[in-house]
């Protein structure tokens, strides 16, 4: 090759134009369910989580496992308790906390009727609904239509009064099998409202509506809130 065929190569090589090797690609990331200590034995997941337990925001992801894979099925921003998360085995009720861990999706409600494609078991709000959580009440941290006489109103949450926040909800599963008094009662899925929750999980409206047609009650769906790491973070549960 002549001399200056070479030279006027070398510029471009200096400045780029030739283009470079392709950087060999690292391996895939690990979905984050399977970095999880136990998804709770079904092949759906939801996971809420914050960066922090002080965080009020943070993200929900919905996730099914195919083929011994998790892939993620759809995401959505998340608001979280007004003052942060905690633990759930510790939590006190009235904290305005949410509650950590890994819990089930007894059934799904609404003030609206549920969407097309439902298949949870799903409970219409009417004006007689509530979710007693007086801790006195044989009905603590349960649905009751109409309000027990051994559950006072003023520790009671009268559900239709809550039109935009429980037009589509889930209930989690947080001290609800086996509820301990004074734990905490009434952790939910629902609509966004004006800004951080109570303790539970909130999202858009669209993506409530979205969660509710993808559950399907016989792949054992879960739900695992936590934060992105240390005790409470997701990948203990």
């Amino acid at each position: 090759m002549r001399h200056g065929v070479v030279a006027s190569l070398l510029p471009l090589c200096a400045l780029g134009l030739l283009g470079a090797a392709p950087a060999p690609r690292g391996p895939a990331p690990v979905p984050l369910p399977a970095r999880m200590a136990d998804t709770g034995g079904g092949t759906q997941l939801i996971i809420a989580q914050a960066p922090d337990t002080r965080s009020t925001t943070g993200t929900v992801t919905w996730w099914d496992l195919r083929n011994g894979a998790w892939t993620q099925a759809g995401s959505a921003p998340a608001r979280f308790g007004a003052n942060g998360l905690v633990e759930g085995d510790s939590r006190k009720q009235g904290t305005r906390t949410t509650p950590t861990g890994l819990y089930d999706l007894p059934f799904g409600f609404g003030t609206r009727a549920a969407p097309a494609g439902t298949g949870i078991s799903y409970r219409a709000v009417k004006e007689s609904s509530w979710w007693c959580q007086d801790n006195a009440s044989s009905s603590y941290n349960r649905w009751t239509d109409p309000l027990p006489e051994d559950c006072r109103a003023t520790e009671a949450e009268h559900l239709s009064a809550y039109g935009g926040q429980y037009a589509y909800g889930l209930v989690v599963g947080f001290n609800y099998h086996r509820p301990v008094r004074n734990r905490g009662a009434g952790i939910f899925l629902h609509v966004n409202g004006k800004g951080a929750t109570a303790g539970c999980v909130s999202v858009p409206e669209d993506s409530m509506r979205r969660i509710l047609r993808w559950v399907v009650p016989g792949k054992g769906p879960h739900i695992a809130l936590g934060t992105s790491s240390g005790v409470t973070g997701i990948s203990r549960y």
